[in-house]
């Protein structure tokens, strides 16, 4: 009986989850074409929407798996409660009240290392893969920063190459096109990324219950979160768009072509390799990913004094309270379910 309602809440949380991740990593695939004036953020939410549903239906299967399975060996229905419940207080209506974009992976992961630690013991935790999503979390946006840095002086470099006319119309409308492609490619990596944030800790669970393959089970849950997504991206997703796109750094279509494709070759990269080579798409912080590509252009092209200090701040200190703050809420909403519900 407790285990029917929590799993139909916890699928009401799901779906909120979906829309707390859209809301607030809206922000990532569309900063940068919004910021350099190309497009207005309601036409970019859209964009999104329809290219992040298209890359977490055909490849988000590939990170729901470790977050699903791969850092803890089950997830009981009272375990995804409580994770997504964490995450959902953490990042909706703490982060993006405050237009802040942090990190959904890094809430998600937090809330599944709390469960699982009081439920299962440290032991329990596959380390391996652990250490792996965390080499990810440090790596990824230096390796976007540095992309980001190189991707705009190797611009800068063709074009005085070419000789080219950065004022010729037809080039500017290059360029916006090619940052538009930039965001639908950013937004699908988003997508294959992640829709395991909100969906991946119910694989075990879809299962258990109702019996579907795995990638049956995946892609149901893709398309469920993908959904809320949009809604939350449409709805929510404005407030933290502006701090990225306009409070970073300034952007123009140079700095944001750069910005934005190195983010996406991040995600995509970090999603699609380590699933060819060790089976588990790796869980990056898009967050981190973004803000690495959007300070490496900053200084590209104007040195350090081109970056708001002030911003890079405050989503740092965010970013450092996020796995510890969502490790303590999961585990205090799961032994409170274990305790007084008696629901394991």
């Amino acid at each position: 009986m407790f285990e029917n309602i929590i799993l139909v809440t916890g699928f009401i949380l799901s779906f909120l989850m979906a829309i707390t991740l859209g809301g607030n990593d809206a922000a990532e695939p569309t900063d940068a074409a919004v910021g350099a004036g190309v497009i207005s953020i309601k036409r970019a939410v859209i964009f999104f929407a329809i290219f992040a549903a298209v890359g977490a239906m055909t490849q988000g299967f590939m990170v729901m798996k470790t977050i699903g399975k791969g850092i803890v060996p089950e997830i009981s229905i009272a375990g995804a409660f409580a994770s997504v419940a964490a995450a959902v207080i953490w990042v909706n209506f703490i982060a993006s009240k405050m237009g802040l974009d942090v990190s959904v992976t890094h809430s998600i992961i937090g809330a599944v290392l709390g469960y699982g630690l009081v439920s299962q013991g440290m032991e329990m935790i596959n380390q391996k893969v652990l250490y792996m999503v965390i080499l990810s979390w440090v790596s990824s946006p230096f390796a976007a920063l540095f992309l980001a840095y190189l991707l705009y002086k190797l611009i800068v470099f063709l074009i005085k190459l070419f000789n080219i006319d950065v004022y010729n119309e037809r080039f500017e409308k290059f360029l916006s096109y090619s940052l538009i492609f930039a965001l639908a490619f950013s937004a699908y990596a988003f997508g294959t990324n992640d829709i395991a944030n909100a969906t991946g800790v119910y694989v075990t669970i879809a299962q258990k219950l109702g019996r579907m393959p795995d990638y049956n089970a995946m892609l149901v849950l893709a398309a469920f979160g993908s959904i809320g997504i949009a809604i939350g991206g449409y709805f929510i997703g404005p407030k933290v768009i502006s701090t990225m796109a306009f409070k970073i750094t300034r952007l123009d279509l140079l700095t944001g072509l750069a910005a934005e494709l190195s983010n996406a070759l991040v995600v995509y990269l970090f999603t699609t390799l380590p699933y060819i080579y060790i089976g588990f798409g790796l869980p990056i912080s898009t967050s981190l990913a973004t803000a690495g590509s959007l300070i490496g252009v900053g200084i590209a092209a104007g040195g350090k004094e081109n970056v708001d200090k002030d911003t890079a701040f405050r989503l740092a200190s965010f970013w450092v309270l996020t796995v510890p703050v969502t490790m303590i809420l999961s585990a205090g909403i799961y032994l409170a379910l274990y305790y007084f519900l008696g629901v394991p």
